[in-house]
């Protein structure tokens, strides 16, 4: 079986994202294997149109000939083609109800759809993400906001430099005051975030020493046993809480009256108890004055009750207010500010698209040379218009009977 032909579509969703799942050179690369690909014109991409053009790669608006069209974010349904196979990130298959429609445009437009969020091994460990980007852009945009509500130092935003490495060399002059971040997490997004408070000069303490105030500027980063308890006593045990997480209870309490930041940077499944509550938000010992939500689900089906939307890069920022829990100015005396950007590594786009389509080349594109391919399959929201196997369960979400 030969490759479809491809295209690398324009994002159109609204606020734009500037990442692509191909860079430049990895297009080249491609086309040189003898790959029939091309790419939409763009002009929001951090890839110019003619950063393609240069090296030899079609840049063309009609795009109805190809197979495999090939994005980041949620394509508008009206923009949606006909009978063609997709790959983007959709968020359908947790039935949101803001997606319902694009979910319900799958099948009635006859469309495949391979979602980058599911394609897993056998054993289910994910093969594609952006987690680790945006573990680092939400690491660094919470202590951004902190410093921003404090004028204690300034930090300027990732995507005003034109890399990480630039980020580097900002740290470098930094001096930190006394600070105290907590850190949920030690997954892609985890290890992206813990990245960018050691880089940034944070010193990393034990949730033990964190809790008894030692170090001046430092972080801790909690493991499942960290921010959760089973209320019979018994020691939690990760896979058994992966499995069970409605059994458990928070345990992050202590936490919140010495942290001055948050870090979110879990995986939550819907089931599992928010870290903290409003009610819990609205006492005196609540202690978190900055929350950068990297996981960002939305209240009140979220671990942190107060993330009541998602918020932009443009207007990173929202106050919560614990006792009445409504939104004011950010960085207001009485509130808690709550960065809750959901499309983070477009902060670092010329990275996280390079990360991204190098493991995509590596790792997903020689599936589709398969007759039959496992890891394809699983990923299949939707298949020709119906629901893939995998997913039988969104029928009603999907309008079936």
């Amino acid at each position: 079986m030969s490759f479809p032909t491809i295209a690398v579509i324009r994002e159109e969703k609204n606020p734009p994202d500037a990442r692509v799942p191909l860079t430049p050179p990895q297009v080249a690369e491609l086309r040189n294997r003898g790959i029939d690909i091309v790419v939409q014109p763009s002009t929001g991409r951090t890839f110019k149109d003619h950063e393609y053009a240069d090296l030899g790669v079609p840049v063309v608006e009609d795009i109805s000939d190809r197979e495999l069209l090939l994005g980041v974010k949620e394509v508008p349904v009206d923009k949606l083609i006909s009978n063609k196979t997709y790959c983007f990130f959709a968020h359908v298959a947790k039935e949101q109800p803001y997606n319902q429609k694009l979910m319900r445009a799958f099948l009635e437009k006859g469309i495949t759809h391979i979602d980058y969020e599911y394609l897993t091994d056998d054993k289910g460990k994910r093969l594609i993400a952006f987690g680790y980007w945006a573990g680092m852009v939400g690491a660094h945009n919470a202590i951004w906001t902190y410093a921003q509500r404090t004028g204690l130092f300034k930090l300027p935003r990732l995507n005003t430099l034109h890399d990480y490495a630039a980020a580097k060399e900002v740290y470098a002059k930094l001096d930190l005051p006394p600070l105290r971040i907590v850190l949920t997490g030690t997954g892609r997004v985890g290890k992206g975030a813990a990245r960018v408070l050691e880089d940034i000069g944070l010193e990393m303490v034990s949730p033990a020493d964190f809790l008894a105030g030692k170090g001046k500027a430092v972080f801790t980063q909690l493991r499942v046993q960290d921010y959760a308890k089973h209320p019979n006593g018994q020691p939690v045990n990760k896979q058994h809480f992966y499995q069970h997480s409605e059994e458990y209870q928070s345990a992050f309490g202590p936490y919140a009256k010495v942290a001055d930041v948050f870090v979110n940077g879990i995986f939550w499944d819907g089931k599992a108890p928010a870290f903290f509550t409003k009610a819990e938000m609205n006492t005196e010992d609540f202690n978190i004055k900055v929350i950068g939500d990297v996981t960002c689900d939305i209240a009140p089906a979220a671990s942190v009750p107060s993330t009541l939307f998602a918020s932009t890069i443009a207007n990173p920022v929202f106050g919560y207010d614990p006792e009445t829990g409504d939104i004011v100015a950010p960085h207001s005396d009485h509130a808690v500010d709550v960065m809750s950007i959901d499309n983070l590594p477009s902060e670092l786009p010329r990275d996280a698209s390079a990360a991204f389509g190098a493991t995509f080349i590596e790792q997903i594109l020689p599936e589709f040379e398969s007759e039959s391919s496992d890891i394809l399959r699983r990923a299949s929201v939707t298949e020709a218009g119906q629901l893939g196997p995998d997913f039988q369960y969104l029928r009603e979400y999907a309008g079936l009977k």
